[in-house]
Order: structure tokens, then C-alpha cells, then sequence
């Protein structure tokens, strides 16, 4: 049996955090968990009236795959419930249990390695320049279909930045020992390149 491995990434809102932690699952055959779906299917809950408290103690993994996880009013109603504390302790078991499973495992989020497994062995911080993940994030919902003005994902960007590093519980900032990774100006390749040496480094 393999020794637990674990990847913490952390970053704001489509900084590549996620492309780049699929990336680094892939190439070393770690498992992968991005806790913002734990959120996205609390806040998607609660924009239909469930408690959000008792909608993180009753999420069933099978409902990560749902596509309307992804859209833009979930996405702010995850970012409000995650200011929750009882919410975030709810979840926070089922990630450390992930994060130290055998044979390693990465975890995306935004506090991976300042809360939810602070001993990882790896610890990245992606980030990228407000405008350019606003454009990130355009792109895909026109990919979508869900055509929102730049003008306004930029301002959602904005705010859901303000709410993640002010809030009082787990706010948003790198580990300690959490190498930066702006991608502001990087391709998806070098991005990728780079955080998977800094794995090799560690193992």
C-alpha cells in the first residue's frame, strides 16, 4: 500500500486551478477532489430553500457531475455559504479523509493547505490578475451558453474575491509553505509544467 501523498492548491476563482490540479492527478495516478463542488452543492441546495447546514451533512457524491454545479448563480451562492463556519466544519472531515487516502491525492480549493491539510506534502497558491480570470471565466460560460456581459463576470470576479479574503473563518491566502504560481501571462502548459516539477521535487 502507498504512503499518503497530498497535493494542497489553492487560488481565487479561475486562476487554473483546477486544469492544473486534473493535470498533476493525471500524470502521477493520484486521486483528485475540487472541494468547490462540495460548496457549489450546498449553495445550489440552498438557492432552492434547503438549510445550508444540513445540506453539507447530507451531500451524496454523486451529485458533483451535475453540469448546473458550474453556473453562475451557484457559484455565488457557494461563495456565501462557504462564510458559513458550521458549513465548512461539516465538510471539513470528508476532505482530510480524501487528502490522506493511500497512494496519494490533490485537492483544489482556497484553503487546502492553510486549513484542510496544513502537513501536505506540496502546497501551491495559483492565482492570476482579476481581468484575465474574468476573461477565463466569460469564455466559458459563452461555451455554455450563459452569456453574461464581461463587464459583469468581472464585477462577480471582484466581489467573490473581496468575500473569500475577508471572510473570518478559512479566508483565502496562500500556506505558509505554498509556492506561487501566477498565471496571468502563462500558457496552460507551462503552468501545468511547472506545478507538476515542484511535485517531483517532493516526492
Amino acid at each position: 500500500m502507498k504512503e499518503p501523498f497530498t497535493v494542497a492548491i489553492d487560488g481565487p476563482a479561475a486562476a487554473g486551478k483546477g486544469t492544473i490540479s486534473r493535470a498533476i492527478a493525471a500524470h502521477f495516478e493520484f486521486a483528485h477532489l475540487d472541494t468547490g463542488l462540495l460548496y457549489r452543492a450546498v449553495g445550489s441546495k440552498f438557492l432552492t430553500g434547503a438549510d445550508p447546514i444540513k445540506a453539507a451533512h447530507c451531500l451524496s457524491p454523486d451529485t458533483f457531475d451535475d453540469k448546473s454545479l458550474r453556473g453562475s448563480e451557484v457559484t455565488q451562492a457557494a461563495s456565501k455559504v462557504a462564510t458559513i463556519p458550521e458549513v465548512r466544519a461539516a465538510l471539513l472531515d470528508f476532505q482530510r479523509a480524501f487528502a490522506r487516502r493511500a497512494g496519494g491525492a490533490v485537492l483544489d480549493g482556497r484553503d487546502i493547505a492553510t486549513v484542510v491539510v496544513p502537513q501536505s506534502e506540496v502546497q501551491l497558491f495559483i492565482t492570476a490578475s482579476p481581468e484575465v480570470r474574468a476573461r477565463r471565466r466569460w469564455s466559458e460560460m459563452c461555451e455554455r451558453g450563459d452569456e453574461l456581459p464581461y463587464d459583469q463576470v468581472l464585477k462577480e470576479v471582484r466581489l467573490r474575491d473581496t468575500r473569500d479574503t475577508d471572510r473570518t473563518t478559512a479566508p483565502l491566502k496562500p500556506g505558509i509553505q505554498a509556492c506561487i504560481i501566477d498565471t496571468t501571462e502563462m500558457s496552460v502548459e507551462d503552468a501545468v509544467a511547472i506545478a507538476i516539477s515542484k511535485v517531483e521535487a517532493k516526492r
